[in-house]
């Protein structure tokens, strides 16, 4: 197990802390010392290994204790937010790391974290949970693209997935404003409150017809596209436009989206509507 608050000795050496998981082994002397040094390299702790913990970074400290788990070659790694007191560069470095160690050696890694980033770069199967309760499991495509309730469609997903609500009229979607928004038939009665979800890489900024027409309350750049906050009666909804001739602060747009795209759920349950 690779705890969140390092748990590592302080008065042994970088090399004796993730050594200390074979002190019982029956390796060779020599075997130990490979093992070790291959860890290190892995980590990129090959100069450290002679410090002593108070002389680590936080995100060195947890470098080692990845390393105590990984110089077992356990059947499952159990992590717990091992990432959380890394800085930015090194969470990515770390979880690429992370990856090419299962990729290469098989074994079982369950993974907990709050970052969804983590969780859709490195799962291959995410089980997203709520006060304890499972709700849902499946491929990070699988939980990104079929969100089974409203708590993971706004939970995975950054920014997160606009919500519309309204009530279903037959062949479609009749939103607080009366803009009608057809859709391939859902199990939803007739006049039933639903909620209408399209997230903001699906939902785009259109020169031609659009289903919304707004203002846009906010723009933020990030390069090859931009976000943009954009009123829609009373709804402030995220979408996304080029990043080279993006709108600006005030500017009416029009935003459209596939309906393929969208999602439906029942405004009382939070379940998807299939």
């Amino acid at each position: 197990m690779v705890f969140q608050n390092y748990a590592i000795y302080p008065h042994m050496s970088v090399r004796k802390n993730i050594g200390f998981g074979l002190r019982t082994s029956r390796l060779s002397k020599e075997a130990k010392d490979k093992r070790i040094d291959e860890v290190a390299a892995i980590l990129g702790m090959t100069d450290l290994l002679e410090r002593r913990p108070n002389q680590l970074s936080g995100g060195q400290r947890q470098r080692v204790a990845i390393g105590r788990a990984m110089v077992r070659d356990p059947a499952v790694f159990l992590f717990d937010e091992p990432l959380s007191n890394l800085d930015a560069q090194l969470r990515t470095q770390m979880r690429l790391e992370i990856k090419k160690l299962h990729q290469r050696v098989g074994n079982t890694i369950i993974f907990v974290t709050h970052d969804q980033v983590e969780a859709m770069t490195m799962a291959d199967r995410i089980v997203i949970m709520k006060d304890g309760y499972i709700q849902q499991v499946g491929t990070p495509l699988e939980v990104y693209h079929k969100p089974a309730n409203t708590f993971v469609a706004q939970f995975i997903g950054a920014p997160s997935m606009n919500m519309l609500p309204g009530n279903w009229a037959g062949k479609g979607v009749k939103l607080g404003d009366g803009l009608g928004i057809d859709l391939p038939q859902r199990s939803a009665s007739e006049g039933a409150d639903v909620i209408l979800g399209i997230r903001p890489d699906d939902l785009v900024v259109t020169g031609g017809n659009g289903l919304f027409s707004g203002t846009v309350n906010i723009v933020e750049p990030l390069g090859a596209d931009t976000l943009v906050y954009v009123g829609v009666n009373g709804h402030e909804v995220i979408a996304k436009a080029s990043g080279r001739k993006p709108p600006k602060a005030g500017d009416t747009v029009k935003l459209t989206a596939k309906a393929g795209e969208m999602h439906l759920f029942d405004a009382k349950s939070g379940e998807a509507l299939p």
